[in-house]
């Protein structure tokens, strides 16, 4: 907490008004996401609270805010719903298990420094499995946006259940729900143009856009009170008990913890992931930093709280962050007064959204998470990599035919698959040297010049059992040439050498003397180098170790 050493009254100002918009923006997602959880509305809240004030002490940015976001919302869900039964007791006392083991998990990795981990998940996998996830939440909201009953973690399941029960959809519902997505549609695009003609800064017309959701709910809420609509088959939230729940740890099922704990680990991985990239993003802006390491710790701390609180597993949101950040907060105090101002609403202001349309909340989770299908990333990545695009869509596929947790691993198996691909496959070119320099380059790509007797190759990847077998099938089609003397491979590329490398050194170096051909490195690495040193091979190797290449072709054209 270093930043409250240099607290004042200017920041207080801007953190609690940052704090007074974020809480009106986050009351409805936090409704709408525990509703997407599975969970009672006022979980939502619960979720909201505890977790703003661990990060505020653990956390290293400045802005983002911690809480209930779609994907993991869906993911609680689905691993949840597979180990009990919605709406019951035990599947509450899961969920907060669930958030205790994330946030253990998560102090584990922080402890032991791993923030690298944010590096293990490839982006377009995220991307894929957040787009994925889009569009299945987005289904799995149709059910209260039309007012149909339906289950299912997966696309085909949902839309079957769709199918099935489409007779009983109700009229009143489906006007509202169109009604309500129609307005928040057109608040996310349209309504700060409108603000900026009538004299709105370009950033207090943007803020202002983003209060949507909450205008939604006011105006909702107000029509079926006052006309009654809940009498006309519209399903609303219904009571939500007023008060806070007693921070408690509850009773630790340890079966139950065995068939999480999977699910636990994937959470706590995507959740890192998803704030790390939006801590990175807004602290740039300040010229900040954030460090992987203690987020960990900050996260792990939140999702602890979470579950101590009675809630369910949090992680950074963007919206709210971006929104955070867009309305002048200065340090994570602003969190802090969010959940005081959020822990008022728990204990005074539920009554209030009693006749809260359930349909209303499906529309603002829908709205929220389609902007998360990210199409211009995946044209960006079929153009660049076809390797990427596979993961990508495998991924895609996945998580809608098989669900989130299926999907997210096949996408990193798929990634590891293309990774040993490429590095199975190495780049290995013939080098000659462009006139007039001291530069070598690809006898394919470039006019240069050959020295005569001198064959020189440059091995683009680290040396080891999955492509050492290539580059002796290089050297051999080089023996095979008539006047050859000297083989030359050009190590600069090379940061690394395992045992089934050096083995390929030394059978290539003893091909090559039965041929009587000398075989030489040039601008070997440091610790490659030490590696050799630490066996017999320089002592026999036929020819020399080179500092540069270009002394190395000089000596041998000489």
């Amino acid at each position: 907490m270093h930043w409250i050493q240099a607290y004042s009254k200017a920041k207080v100002r801007d953190d609690l008004v940052a704090a007074i918009i974020v809480t009106v923006m986050l009351i409805p997602q936090s409704l709408a996401y525990a509703m997407l959880a599975g969970l009672p509305a006022e979980v939502g809240l619960y979720a909201s609270i505890l977790p703003l004030i661990a990060y505020a002490v653990f956390g290293t940015s400045m802005t983002l805010a911690v809480g209930p976001v779609a994907v993991v919302s869906l993911m609680t869900a689905t691993a949840v719903g597979a180990v009990t039964t919605p709406g019951t007791d035990n599947y509450l006392a899961a969920t907060v298990l669930l958030a205790l083991m994330s946030g253990g998990f998560l102090m584990v990795l922080g402890f032991l420094r791993a923030g690298f981990m944010a590096n293990l998940l490839s982006h377009p996998v995220i991307s894929g499995f957040i787009s994925a996830s889009a569009i299945l939440i987005a289904a799995s909201q149709l059910k209260h946006l039309i007012g149909v009953p339906t289950s299912g973690h997966t696309l085909p399941q949902l839309i079957q259940n769709l199918w099935q029960n489409l007779d009983q959809f109700s009229p009143a519902t489906l006007v509202l729900g169109l009604l309500c997505l129609g307005f928040l549609a057109w608040v996310r695009s349209g309504l700060a143009p409108v603000l900026r003609r009538l004299g709105l800064s370009d950033s207090a017309a943007d803020l202002l856009a983003k209060l949507g959701p909450m205008l939604a709910v006011i105006l909702s809420t107000l029509a079926v009170y006052g006309w009654e609509l809940d009498q006309q088959g519209i399903a609303i939230v219904g009571h939500i008990p007023a008060g806070l729940p007693m921070p408690s740890v509850p009773n630790i099922d340890w079966g139950l913890v065995t068939e999480l704990w999977p699910a636990a680990v994937l959470i706590s991985l995507i959740g890192f992931v998803e704030s790390v990239s939006v801590g990175h993003t807004l602290a740039a802006k300040r010229r900040e930093r954030i460090q992987p390491n203690r987020e960990l710790l900050g996260l792990g701390a939140a999702n602890l709280a979470s579950g101590l609180g009675g809630g369910f597993p949090v992680t950074g949101g963007f919206s709210r962050s971006v929104v955070n950040y867009d309305a002048g907060a200065r340090t994570p105090m602003a969190g802090v007064f969010t959940s005081v101002l959020i822990g008022i609403t728990a204990l005074f202001l539920t009554g209030l959204f009693t006749y809260l349309p359930r349909a209303v909340l499906a529309a603002t989770v829908i709205v929220a998470v389609i902007s998360l299908v990210d199409l211009k990333s995946m044209r960006h990545v079929m153009q660049f990599s076809a390797g990427d695009s596979v993961a990508m869509f495998m991924t895609i596929g996945a998580v809608l035919v098989l669900g989130v947790e299926a999907g997210i691993i096949a996408g990193v198996l798929c990634s590891i698959v293309c990774l040993l691909s490429q590095v199975g496959r190495p780049h290995i070119a013939e080098l000659g040297r462009v006139a007039g320099t001291e530069h070598y380059r690809n006898i394919d790509r470039h006019e240069v010049d050959q020295t005569q007797g001198v064959v020189a190759l440059r091995f683009d990847e680290r040396l080891h059992f999955l492509n050492a077998r290539l580059l002796e099938d290089q050297v051999s089609d080089v023996i095979g040439r008539p006047d050859v003397q000297h083989v030359v491979l050009h190590s600069g590329a090379i940061n690394q050498i395992d045992a089934s490398g050096l083995e390929t050194l030394e059978a290539i170096n003893d091909r090559l003397q039965t041929a009587g051909i000398d075989f030489h490195l040039s601008e070997v690495k440091g610790p490659v180098l030490d590696r050799l040193q630490r066996s017999n091979f320089l002592s026999h190797l036929t020819g020399q170790v080179h500092l540069t290449h270009h002394q190395a072709m000089q000596a041998l054209s000489a």
